[in-house]
């Protein structure tokens, strides 16, 4: 009868971190890891950007004349009376003017540190899945992998 309540008691608690991991870890990994993926596409977008001002500065470009999306694929032409500031999206909807080497080290520090952080979170996130399962492992009694 009390080997009957132990397992029992067992079989809850193996429930609960297994429902913990796939109610709670899992989707937590899934957004760390979409989110992450988002920032690869800003980056690439920053990217851009460093290679377009690289070409400016190579080429000595101080006035220039672009299409510029008005929204629904309309575009007007626009004229750049100096390229020497330009204003770069920060994020939340927010832009700051920069001059083309103060945008340059934007771009820099901001690929090095959100990259970390999220790698960072993913890893922590894993680590906990594995801790989770290595209870389960020990509260149902089988040997170590």
């Amino acid at each position: 009868m009390a080997m009957a309540v132990g397992a029992r008691l067992r079989q809850e608690k193996v429930k609960k971190f297994e429902d913990f991991v796939d109610r709670r870890l899992k989707p937590d990994l899934v957004n760390a890891i979409a989110q992450r993926d988002n920032l690869f596409q800003q980056q690439k977008t920053f990217l851009d950007l460093k290679k377009n001002i690289e070409n400016l500065e190579k080429n000595g470009v101080t006035s220039m004349r672009s299409m510029v999306n008005l929204g629904s694929e309309v575009y007007m032409q626009a004229e750049v009376p100096n390229t020497k500031h330009i204003f770069v999206d920060i994020g939340l909807g927010f832009h700051v003017e920069f001059t083309w080497q103060e945008a340059l080290q934007f771009i820099s520090v901001r690929e090095a540190r959100q990259i970390d952080e999220y790698t960072h979170l993913i890893a922590s996130i894993k680590a906990q899945i594995k801790l989770v399962c290595e209870g389960i492992r020990e509260l149902l009694q089988l040997p170590a992998e």
